[in-house]
Parts: structure tokens; sequence; C-alpha cells
């Protein structure tokens, strides 16, 4: 049985009059990805805050490793790290120093400085001040000091928002790896080829309320009602196919004589399991 590192229950949590989250049910165990996706204004960022103990829900009860979040002091930060819209550097510092400097706040041994920058790309400009590196090598600094201290659950609200696809990838790389690792990652996002790509499972978020819970993969399958299949052949011919005995026999009448290029069924994305649902896109 999986352990769980978050646990949150019936949670829901409202700003003078208005509920931001309502009911909201989920689980992270080891080793596992759990994205929150959804628009701007769904209650990600809110939850992250819940969970890291920098807001009180309403009601409901919410869990990380153990602890009820309204009794998390400054000791759970020595087993979580964090990367949210406002996490920065300190820009006179170098790459070095910034990792340096954090180091010794968590009781990192100097050491283990040197081969995380090799991993994340930044060992050339260890020397660099912060100032002078370009977004994507910042947001790189900034997720090396949330793992510094090789923490049990990572927490990122965003993490590629406004990155170049290549260090988008990157960070992708790096995440799934430390997942692999045994780390549980929570990931709020709006790009749902991200989630699909990243998560072991993930809560379609809309106005506060979990709309679509679970895998990727069993969310996009359970609304594929019209199920059909793209083909193209050798000689540059598409076509869209239901599925019945007639679309059968031409697949097999094509496979037979090698005539096809390609072949893919025609799932649902996130995206548009979202707009099917909630009547939104998720920008």
């Amino acid at each position: 049985m999986n352990q769980h590192y978050i646990s949150i229950r019936h949670l829901s949590k409202k700003f003078s009059k208005d509920f931001v989250l309502k009911d909201v049910n989920a689980e992270l165990g080891k080793g596992e990805i759990l994205g929150f996706l959804g628009p701007s204004g769904a209650g990600k960022t809110t939850t992250i805050k819940i969970l890291t103990g920098q807001l009180r829900p309403t009601s409901g009860e919410a869990e990380v490793l153990g602890i009820p979040c309204d009794h998390i002091d400054e000791r759970i930060y020595e087993q979580i790290g964090i990367v949210t819209d406002v996490s920065g550097v300190y820009e006179r510092m170098s790459v070095y120093d910034n990792l340096k400097y954090f180091a010794r706040l968590l009781n990192v041994p100097l050491r283990e400085i040197d081969p995380l920058l090799k991993r994340i790309g930044l060992y050339e400009h260890r020397k660099k001040p912060a100032s002078k590196l370009s977004k994507g090598q910042t947001q790189r600094l900034i997720l090396a000091r949330a793992i510094l201290h090789r923490p049990k659950v990572l927490f990122l609200d965003e993490p590629t928002s406004g990155l170049d696809p290549s260090t988008a990838l990157e960070v992708h790389k790096l995440l799934m790896e430390l997942r692999d690792e045994g780390m549980s990652i929570f990931l709020t996002t709006h790009n749902m080829e991200e989630a699909t790509k990243l998560c072991d499972h993930v809560a379609l978020l809309n106005e506060g309320v979990i709309v679509e819970y679970g895998s990727p993969e069993e969310i996009c399958l359970k609304y594929n009602r019209n199920k059909k299949y793209r083909v193209q052949l050798t000689d540059g011919t598409r076509h869209l196919l239901e599925q019945n005995s007639q679309a059968a026999e031409k697949i097999a009448s094509w496979m037979a004589s090698g005539r096809i290029e390609t072949l893919h069924s025609c799932e649902p994305t996130l995206e548009t399991v979202f707009l099917e649902v909630t009547g939104r896109e998720l920008q």
C-alpha cells in the first residue's frame, strides 16, 4: 500500500463571502506527481498555500507528511521544497553563493552544491551573479534551491510558466528523475500537455471544485465517446475513420498491402475534457 505524503479531505477555503475551494479531496503518494490543473483563479495556488501552512482552511482537513496543515511550523521546511511565482534569487550573489546560503540554513553539506549545479546545467555559471542569468537559468536555480536538501515533497506552482520549450523540457526531465528517485511532487499548471506528460494523477479544478480526478489516461478514455482513428497512407492521403466493421476492413487491407504510414486513435485531451465538463478553456 502506497504511503500518502499528502492527504486532502473535504477541504474548503472562503475569502469574505466567496469560496475559492469547495470540498476538495486528493492524495499524493511517495514517488508520485499529482497535478492540479485549471485556469487562473481556479484555486490552485490557494491549495499550495494551505498545504504549506501559509493559509488556514475554512473547513476540512489536509496533512503533509502526517502533519495537519494548521499545525505546520518552520520544521516542516526541512522536509519540503517550494517553488512559487514569488520565489526569487539573491541577484547580487553568485549562483554558487545562492545555494551556499541556503545550504547553511538547511544544514546541507557544501559538497552537495557542485553535483547539483552540474545536474541542472549551471555548473559553468556558478561564479556568475544571479542577475546575469537568463529567465530559464534563473528558474533552474530556484528549482535547485528547492531540492538542495532532498525534500520528501516538492511543491511547484506553474514551474514552467513563461519558459521557452527547450528549457521547459529540461525541467520536465529533472522532475521525472526526481519522481523516479522517490520524491513526491505536487504540481499546479494550466498546461494540459505538461500535466499529461508528467502527472500520475491530475485534479481538474474549476472555480474551486474538482470536476474530474484520476490519471490523465483514465480521464481522457472516460470521455472518449466517439471512437475514431486517423490514418495517413504512404501516398500522403489522410483518412478519419469511425470505429466500425467497415473501418476495420479498410485498415486491415491497408496494413496487408503495406500502405499505412501512420495510425493514431483520437482520444480527447485533458484540455478538451476540461472544456466539455466546464464550458471554459484552460487559459
